[in-house]
């Protein structure tokens, strides 16, 4: 099938799944002598497991190692736990730092006024520095492996 076909069957972009090729986390697919992507049920399996994986926020790199625990017909189960324990476990910090920022912005909009006054404690506090406040640079959560490239 072609890869319009492969991302309806899928659940996967035709975008996204030339970024997987591209990256080398699926194979590169064959060609029909035409030139198109030949796309076959096994490569559509493969492109399922990656949707789901993506879908309970694993990260690229993450089920690069899903996928070869998942070819890997030796594996022990305990290493895919020990795999998800530590998503759980990241998902449960970002829920921790959501739920905080949710908490001030919600303490921020309560004391705001809304009137026609200028006055505004959003802002003043996104304009001051709290004293204990971390200023250090921290990458963005959830962006793309580079290593992967």
């Amino acid at each position: 099938m072609n890869i319009g076909q492969a991302a309806k069957a899928s659940g996967v972009s035709a975008k996204m799944i030339r970024y997987y090729e591209q990256i080398g986390l699926v194979p590169v697919a064959d060609r029909t002598s035409s030139g198109y992507r030949d796309y076959s049920n096994t490569d559509i399996h493969m492109l399922r497991f990656i949707r789901r994986a993506r879908d309970l926020g694993f990260s690229v790199a993450e089920i690069s190692d899903l996928l070869s625990l998942w070819r890997d017909d030796s594996r022990q189960s305990s290493e895919v736990k020990r795999m998800a324990q530590g998503h759980i476990d990241e998902l449960e910090v970002k829920i921790k730092a959501l739920q905080d920022m949710s908490n001030t912005l919600s303490m921020l909009v309560n004391a705001c006024q809304g009137d026609h006054r200028p006055h505004c404690p959003i802002l003043k506090r996104l304009e001051t520095d709290p004293e204990d406040e971390d200023l250090s640079i921290r990458p963005r959560r959830g962006a793309v492996d580079r290593r992967l490239q």
